[in-house]
Formats: structure tokens, C-alpha cells, sequence
């Protein structure tokens, strides 16, 4: 299916609408590239270099310790999250601020480990290689409390102290790694009544995807990588790798993927055993009865620095299949409190589109 677009970010929205049902990014995601030679829309993605911010004093305390993979209760940090932040007033808006309710953290590729901290805590080489952004910190080990007192980052604003991470994506003839070369995280309402908004409580966890997941993902196929381009194009790619699993893109379009993560929360758990329990999909403008907090949505929109090839490419979640229905995320998320807080207010709250610092102008 052949469409015509003026920018990624329409393609993207009809792509995802029909497939998957993520929600469009508000922004295209424009990226500098020396072989495409795309024009510039807004704020790049990636173009944060690594940088540190010392813990803020208005950082609530940190989250509790618990057991590995269990439960992992809330305590009162969460409470006085909650309470600055019902005492918090929303900043004047200035002229010309979108509606669309969002903020986000633009971010690039900081390391990659076969470690996975919500996953398999503790337990270092026990998880297939992971693309992290963000945190630099971060490795098996790593807890909340790390991730508040150690504050280097990939990402802006520098305020975002989270962790993100993908599975490694690997060129099938080669064998060499394919890492991301723009990972953009936005935070938004997927709801149009914006009563009863929370923050995203410091360091929760969650996982969007299945990494056991083993299926084809030929051209139309839900769950695919996708073809980003600036023009007229096919997101489905000109041609298929010889598997069919993966898209091979035209002119300057690059290969894309978007995850979607939920936006409603049990108000009661950072984590669950399985790591999604404590979460859900909200649906009809709502939260469901067990998981009632409403929380930002996370998204993943990530780019990577490749055009497809007949070969392919597999995920190091899947190398025998290697179709890319294992895509899948992880987020573990703490942000200086106050910031999140009146990103939150002011963003999602107010419904209004924010960038990396605040109301976008």
C-alpha cells in the first residue's frame, strides 16, 4: 500500500492506527542524517549529548526496596508525590501552545547488556543484549535509589533520570549490532477528559510488548517495523527482506518502531511478577475499576540508522525466528519529582503540548 504524506508523523498515525492502535506522535520525529539530507522540524531527537544533573533537593525519597520479581509496594514517597502535586498550580500557558496533551525526553544510545534490572535484578548476562537510553548507570544491579543519586544521562531534558531499553536489533549479514540513532519518549493523555490526571509515580516499572512472541511479520502485519520518511512513500518499505519479516525502506526513509505502553496504574505497586499486572490500557476515556490512577502514556518512537537489506535482521530476543513481533520495552521511570509533577500539570493536565523544557512555542 503506496500513501502519500507530507511528513512522518502523518504516516506514522495512519500506520499505527490501522495496525496497532498507537496513538501519533503530536511532533515529527526529525532527525540530521548526512546520507538523507531530510530537513530539520522542530527539535532533534539524539542530539543530547551525556550529561548529569546532581539529585534535586525537591526529588521526593526514594522508592521502597522489595524482593526481586514480586510486588513491589508503594510507600510514602508516593504519598507526598501526590500531595505536592495537588498543591501544585498550573504555570500561565503562553500564546500559541498546541492542545495536544503531552511532554516528552529526547535521548540517544548510551550502552548495551545482557542485563535487565526489572526482569532479572541482580542477575548480570542473565537476559538476552539490551539498547539502553537514558540512565547511564544502569545495569543489572540497579535499583530506584541508583537511579535518583546517579543522574548521568542520554537524554533531555536532563531532569529525567529514567532508564529505557529495547532488545538489540542485529544486521542478519553481518551479525553486527544495529543501534538506535534516535529514541524519543513522550508522555501524553490518550484520554480526552483530562479529571483525576496523576503523575508517573518515581520508579515505576512496566514492560510494553513479548518477548516470547514468535511470529511472521510480513508487509501489512501488525507489529512490524516501519519505513519514516519525509514525502511520498511506502511505510510497509519498497521491497521485503527475504524472509518477509522486515521492510526495505525507499529514499531517504529509515526503519522506525512504536511502542505503546499503558497509561492507568493500581495506585498500589511500583512493579507486579510479571511486571504488567500493576498497569493497563485505559479504554473509553477511562481507567478501569482495579487499576483507577490515571498516569501519562508512555510512548517509544525509535529510529534507527538503517535502510533495510535482503538479509534482514533479527532481535536478540528472537535470533532463530527473526521476525520483529518480540519487540518489545521496558521503562523504569524516575524523573526529578518536581519536574514530573508540574510536567504533568501543566502538560497533561492543562492539555497542552510540551517539548523537552516545558510549553512548546
Amino acid at each position: 500500500m503506496s500513501v502519500g504524506v507530507v511528513v512522518v508523523v502523518v504516516a506514522a498515525g495512519a500506520y499505527l492506527a490501522g495496525r496497532s492502535g498507537d496513538a501519533a506522535p503530536s511532533d515529527p520525529v526529525a532527525y540530521s542524517s548526512p546520507e538523507a539530507g531530510r530537513p530539520e522540524l522542530g527539535s532533534a531527537p539524539g542530539v543530547a549529548g551525556p550529561a548529569s544533573a546532581a539529585p534535586s533537593s525537591s526529588s521526593a525519597a526514594a522508592p521502597p526496596k522489595a524482593p526481586a520479581g514480586g510486588w513491589i509496594p508503594v510507600d510514602g514517597a508516593w504519598k507526598a508525590q501526590v500531595d505536592a502535586y495537588q498543591a501544585l498550580k498550573a504555570d500561565p500557558v503562553p500564546a500559541g501552545v498546541g492542545n495536544l496533551p503531552e511532554f516528552r525526553a529526547d535521548c540517544q544510545y548510551s550502552h548495551s547488556l545482557a542485563d535487565d534490572p526489572i526482569v532479572f535484578p541482580g542477575l548480570p548476562g542473565s537476559s538476552h543484549m539490551h539498547s539502553f537510553v537514558g540512565n547511564k548507570a544502569v545495569k543489572a544491579s540497579t535499583t530506584a535509589e541508583d537511579l535518583t543519586k546517579f543522574t548521568a544521562t542520554t537524554c533531555k531534558p536532563v531532569l529525567d533520570h529514567s532508564a529505557y531499553w529495547v532488545p538489540t536489533l542485529y544486521d542478519n549479514g553481518t551479525g553486527k549490532p544495529v543501534e538506535t540513532t534516535g529514541f524519543r519518549v513522550y508522555y501524553r493523555s490518550l484520554m480526552s477528559n483530562p479529571a483525576n490526571q496523576m503523575p508517573m509515580p518515581t520508579g515505576l516499572r512496566m514492560i510494553s510488548g513479548d518477548a516470547t512472541k514468535r511470529q511472521p511479520t510480513p508487509r501489512g502485519a501488525s507489529g512490524q517495523f516501519y519505513c519514516a520518511f519525509y514525502g511520498p512513500g511506502d511505510l510497509d518499505g519498497v521491497a521485503r527482506s527475504t524472509n518477509g519479516n522486515w521492510p526495505i525502506c525507499g529514499g531517504n526513509a529509515t526503519l522506525h518502531f512504536m511502542l505503546q505502553f499503558p497509561d492507568c496504574w493500581d495506585g498500589k505497586h511500583l512493579d507486579s511478577p510479571n511486571h504488567k499486572d500493576h498497569v493497563k490500557y485505559g479504554s473509553g476515556n477511562a481507567c478501569p475499576a482495579s487499576h483507577p490512577v490515571k498516569i501519562p502514556a508512555i510512548t517509544f518512537d525509535i529510529q534507527y540508522g538503517a535502510k533495510g537489506t535482503e538479509q534482514g535482521y533479527y532481535l536478540s530476543s528472537d535470533k532463530e525466528g527473526k521476525s520483529a513481533s518480540s519487540m518489545h520495552g521496558d521503562a523504569f521511570v524516575v524523573w526529578d519529582t518536581a519536574t514530573m509533577n508540574k510536567r504533568t500539570k501543566n502538560c497533561i493536565q492543562q492539555r497542552r503540548t510540551c517539548d523537552n523544557n516545558g510549553y512548546q512555542t
